[in-house]
């Protein structure tokens, strides 16, 4: 990231490649599944910041100090560039608008009580020197060192030109909440089917009908009759 001075102060450039925040969240999980090895939740002495170079700049760790409150133990650079000020020991809330601090509360805590992980599309406010930004917020539980689940393992990614004047804070746009069952992976949100028609292809064309079964008593004669009679078998059936 590159940092400008204007008449609104330090402006932080945004260079990351686009579809940054998918390609980020997926090494997170994976690295947080990868720590778990079949248990329900992994410990925070698991975390190794060596194993997530790449993706430190948007990461933190939140302890859950309160029902629904979560707050900064740890949090990468990305995060103190969009709040113009270091975040560390602030609430997770205080990175959201009014109205979607309460969205927040309620998906921490069932982050935490469940245990589940949590992935939310987020929106920035607008206004004089805060152009459009989109996020993306993973968070994924973990136990501290007493085994009690109120720790998080998190990253936080917004997609840009430029981050403007901050803080910049976001509402919540949808949110993900998917229940871990110990002993299995926890599958990341599966994308929305999208139709040809969005995508301004021509209409699919017609399922074929089934091959309807020949007519008690019928004897093939022609040879396109006794064709028809045979199915074709895939290697894969």
């Amino acid at each position: 990231m590159e940092r400008d001075e204007t008449p609104f102060g330090k402006v932080v450039q945004m260079v990351q490649q686009a579809g940054a925040g998918q390609r980020i969240t997926a090494e997170m999980r994976a690295y947080w599944e990868a720590l778990r090895r079949g248990r329900l939740v992994p410990s925070r002495s698991d975390v190794d910041p060596r194993g997530i170079e790449r993706a430190l700049e948007y990461a933190f760790i939140i302890e859950r100090v309160a029902p629904g409150m979560g707050r900064f133990r740890l949090a990468g650079m990305h995060l103190n560039d969009l709040m113009g000020m270091e975040v560390r020991g602030m609430p997770l809330t205080a990175m959201f608008a009014p109205e979607g601090r309460r969205r927040i509360a309620e998906v921490t805590e069932a982050m935490f009580q469940d245990p589940a992980i949590v992935e939310l599309t987020l929106r920035a406010e607008t206004g004089i020197g805060k152009p459009q930004l989109t996020a993306t917020l993973l968070l994924m539980p973990l136990k501290s060192d007493l085994g009690d689940i109120t720790r998080a393992l998190g990253c936080l990614v917004a997609e840009g030109d430029v981050i403007g004047r901050t803080p910049r804070r976001f509402d919540v746009v949808a949110a993900q909440v998917t229940p871990i069952v110990q002993g299995t992976d926890t599958p990341a949100p599966a994308p929305i089917p999208v139709s040809p028609a969005a995508l301004g292809l021509a209409d699919p064309m017609p399922a074929a009908r089934p091959a309807q079964p020949p007519r008690p008593g019928f004897a093939p004669r022609t040879p396109e009759e006794r064709r028809a009679m045979f199915r074709l078998v895939r290697a894969d059936d």
